[in-house]
């Protein structure tokens, strides 16, 4: 597996046996909290889901479960799907007045 290391907004790619032919893929990933734990699912792949105690966890699980989702595409020769997805939160603020009765 290739290994990542996150300097600010730098990234560098490094390939045990290849050096210089990593192909990286970036997907959308969604954290949700539940009770007593938190799942993690990307939109672009549809199937592919982690949970963790933890968000940090969580994250770290889904990780690992795309590495092996995009392992198992490339192996049986299925396309990698393309990143779709994007997020973005937006403000609302409430009216006074609103759904208050007199």
């Amino acid at each position: 597996m290739a290994g990542i290391l996150l300097l600010g907004s730098h990234q560098q790619y490094k390939h045990p046996t290849k050096p210089g032919e990593v192909k990286m893929y970036r997907f959308l990933v969604v954290i949700e909290k539940a009770n007593k734990n938190y799942s993690a699912y990307s939109p672009d792949l549809p199937g592919c889901v982690a949970t963790g105690a933890t968000r940090e966890e969580a994250e770290n699980n889904m990780y690992g479960a795309i590495e092996m989702h995009i392992q198992g595409l490339l192996e049986d020769k299925f396309p990698i799907p393309e990143s779709k997805s994007f997020a973005k939160y937006i403000a609302v603020a409430e009216k006074p007045g609103v759904g208050q009765t007199s």
